[in-house]
């Protein structure tokens, strides 16, 4: 009697949208499914990869059956010369209320 072949494919989530891959495939292959472009723009750093619950995923991780991907996009940070440039953010009424 032989074992029961494994699946041949893994159902996982990006960005809401279901997506089949084979088993040992990475999360930056379930992106790919989803969407080339997202796929370079994840390769590129353009992008960010997170699991449901918002924590940071490795593209280069396993998907496991049942994965759920987010892809974000990753917000330049303002250089620290530039921030001299912008104005202090706005006083509330409890700061005001709290100085001497």
């Amino acid at each position: 009697m032989t074992a029961p072949a494994g699946p041949t494919t893994l159902r996982a989530y990006v960005n809401e949208r279901g997506v089949s891959v084979p088993p040992g495939a990475s999360a930056l292959d379930a992106v790919r499914a989803f969407d080339p472009a997202e796929a370079d723009a994840l390769s590129l750093g353009a992008r960010r990869l997170t699991d449901s619950r918002g924590l940071p995923i490795a593209s280069e991780s396993e998907v496991h059956g049942g994965a759920i991907y987010r892809l974000l996009t990753v917000r330049e940070s303002m250089p620290v010369d530039a921030q001299s440039d912008v104005a202090p953010a706005a006083t509330t009424d409890a700061q005001v209320d709290a100085a001497p």
